[in-house]
């Protein structure tokens, strides 16, 4: 009898949540997310997984620049300087989920998925991410802006989910 595909998501994203669940688990790390153009969409794949409760500790969507302030901590002043689709506001996102959580490491995305929205200095498919450790050196800063083009909605927001599953990944052991 062949196995039951048992989820409601992409296959493709499904399957990358799927590696970042088990490489988390193997290190005995758990992970949070600070979602804002995704709407929770890398929290949704990760939480497919059975067993994904050993690694995922919480998931913060952050769709409008009021709840990034109130449930991320993120200045005003940080969003009217840079804009919610900026490396600054990524950054802050995924400090302000690693201090509202007890996860070892947080991923923020912010981006513009379309149809609207975009500017010719930040146009749609323009998606930012960060990446937070929890006792990292605080100079390591991992945040990378992507621009993805006009993909659709959907083609957007799948590719800054695949990205950021990425991010979560553990970071490879040190060499001895």
């Amino acid at each position: 009898m062949s196995e039951v595909r048992d989820y409601i998501l992409p296959e493709e994203l499904v399957e990358a949540a799927r590696k970042v669940v088990e490489a988390n688990r193997a290190a005995g790390l758990r992970v949070v997310t600070a979602e804002s153009c995704t709407g929770g969409l890398v929290a949704a794949a990760l939480t497919e997984i059975a067993g994904s409760s050993d690694v995922v500790e919480a998931g913060f969507v952050t769709y409008s620049n009021e709840a990034k302030t109130e449930m991320l901590g993120i200045s005003d002043e940080v969003v009217d300087t840079f804009g919610a689709v900026s490396i600054a506001v990524a950054w802050a996102m995924a400090q302000g989920a690693l201090a509202r959580s007890s996860a070892d490491t947080a991923v923020a995305i912010t981006g513009i998925a379309g149809p609207d929205g975009g500017s010719a200095r930040k146009p749609v498919g323009t998606v930012v991410f960060a990446r937070a450790r929890r006792g990292a050196d605080p100079k390591e800063i991992f945040a990378d802006t992507k621009a993805f083009g006009d993909l659709g909605r959907g083609g957007v927001r799948l590719q800054a989910a695949l990205c950021a599953l990425e991010l979560l990944m553990p970071a490879p052991a040190p060499a001895s």
